[in-house]
């Protein structure tokens, strides 16, 4: 049996499977102890399936304990940066786009040295060994543990971030290092502020993953662990502890997952409606669809792989303004319990809509008897273009699509949707991304400059698939699973020497520990 949790900013959710069927759920609001809320979680799917800690196999845990410390500026370490790339590369410093906040936060601790390479994987210029020396040396007097490591080019050829990576592992012993060509993608500063915020979080991952084994084993649970990635898989404690920020977005990329397994429909659009916001996405062969744009962190241009989602302001709690023209983006959240007309107090919000045209049982409907009835059909009206025009705005075509529905605040669509072929609300859907977390699988990818000059294609396309599987079974996958999700392939023809981006997915089912 598994148990998935996912911890948002509004619930915790929860659920115990047996294979891919449900045995029990449990949703509640969000506890400022999130690791005494994970314990409540625990005990509650155990307890309503009278099963004990023994017979569960594994958990898996969303987070959204990273994505909140960059954006709110919390707990990150001061962060040293050494950028291989000059002569080329000096206009555009480390963090010359940051804002100023969180560029403080860091501390200003950049060095840039020569070295680098080109997209051909040939030699900027020789590692300046001297430099990189006085880097290290300014390091350690400041007393620096957390070091981002960047070079121009690294995805083409990584030798010479490998080279500082290893000359600061003898320097400093204790020090956490990220290399940026494993935590992002193409173009070298957005590659190297993926690379400062991972390393940034290394202390606060430490500290997330002690807690949860901490909470686990308070319920004598000693099963293995896994996080959600933002890709759709789960990373083990140890990889966690390495890659925090691949979890940025992983609440919604569960919810994708959640929504799939549910539904049965591996392409689809899928809106995930919480108390705040709703998050549209795409699922693609059951996966979502992955973004093709820079993603802003915090404020902060970064190239992870993230999902494609589109977020709206509109939710449970959202307000409803305007005579009912007009619902959010502002939102009581996790206050709805008690600022809600039917729950009791005397906000009127996107629920009480809900509950007064006859869509939602929940509260107390005679709160929402007196509502002026052209209101509520201006404010339905409104809540289901709002969502509408979002799932235009993502559809792949003009064709109308299925479209799932999921998330607690799901109860807010209760007509059709123009642009939806069908409109489907599976059960559980509450509960979705606590789903994805428990039935998601393990990946590995790899994203490489070639050169088919100088490799075959086909060995290089081997060689890739082989890296990517070798990075999935290093975060927890079975081997004998794997399987390749997707493959992109894209000719550089404004380069020389027939080259090539290549971008190779691996996914697999867990690995069982006896």
């Amino acid at each position: 049996m598994r148990i998935g949790i996912d911890v948002g900013g509004t619930h915790t959710d929860a659920v115990l499977m047996d294979g891919m069927d449900i045995v029990s759920s449990h949703k509640a609001l969000t506890s400022s102890d999130v690791r005494q809320g994970i314990m409540e979680a625990l005990d509650a799917v155990m307890l309503d399936a009278h099963v004990t800690a023994t017979a569960i196999d594994a958990v898996m845990i969303g987070t959204t304990h990273f994505t909140n410390a960059v954006i709110e500026r919390k707990e990150l370490c001061p962060t040293a940066i050494i950028r291989a790339c000059l002569p080329t590369g000096s206009g555009l410093p480390p963090k010359c786009d940051w804002p100023e906040d969180i560029a403080a936060a860091l501390g200003d601790h950049r060095h840039m040295i020569g070295g680098g390479h080109l997209f051909n994987g040939k030699e900027i210029a020789p590692l300046d060994e001297r430099a990189l020396d006085l880097a290290i040396d300014d390091i350690v007097q400041k007393g620096i543990k957390s070091i981002a490591v960047a070079a121009a080019f690294s995805p083409a050829n990584a030798d010479h971030e490998l080279a500082i990576a290893k000359y600061l592992s003898q320097r400093i012993p204790d020090a956490n290092i990220t290399v940026s060509h494993e935590i992002g993608r193409l173009g070298i500063l957005e590659r190297e502020n993926a690379a400062l915020l991972n390393a940034a979080l290394g202390k606060l991952a430490h500290r997330v993953v002690s807690n949860m084994q901490a909470a686990l084993g308070e319920r004598k649970i000693h099963c293995s662990f896994y996080v959600s990635q933002n890709d759709g898989t789960l990373m083990s404690a140890d990889y966690i502890a390495r890659y925090p920020a691949l979890t940025f977005s992983s609440g919604p990329t569960n919810s994708l997952r959640g929504a799939a397994i549910l539904s049965g429909i591996a392409d689809a659009i899928v809106v995930d409606i919480g108390g705040t916001t709703v998050d549209v996405g795409v699922l693609a062969k059951g996966f979502p669809r992955e973004s093709n744009s820079h993603i802003d962190v915090g404020g902060v241009r970064t190239n992870f792989r993230m999902p494609d989602i589109l977020p709206i302001g509109l939710g449970g709690g959202s307000l409803v303004t305007e005579n009912g023209n007009r619902l959010g983006p502002q939102s009581v959240g996790h206050r709805l319990v008690k600022e809600g007309l039917v729950f009791g107090g005397s906000t009127l919000t996107a629920t009480d809509i809900a509950v007064a045209n006859g869509s939602a049982d929940v509260g107390d409907v005679s709160r929402v008897a007196d509502l002026d009835p052209a209101l509520i059909e201006r404010a339905t009206v409104t809540m289901h273009q709002m969502i509408d025009d979002a799932v235009d705005k993502m559809r792949p075509s003009e064709e109308p699509v299925p479209v799932i529905l999921v998330g607690g605040g799901a109860i807010l669509v209760s007509r059709e949707l123009s642009t939806a072929s069908e409109v489907i609300h599976p059960e559980h859907a509450g509960v979705a991304n606590a789903i994805g977390a428990a039935i998601a699988q393990v990946g590995g990818e790899v994203e490489h400059i070639v050169s088919y000059a100088k490799i075959n294609r086909d060995d290089a396309l081997a060689a890739a698939t082989e890296e990517a599987r070798h990075k999935a079974m290093a975060a927890g996958a079975d081997p004998d699973t794997l399987r390749v999700l997707d493959m992109e392939e894209t000719t550089m023809s404004y380069m020389d020497d027939d080259a090539a981006r290549i971008r190779i997915k691996v996914v697999g089912d867990l690995k069982q520990t006896p």
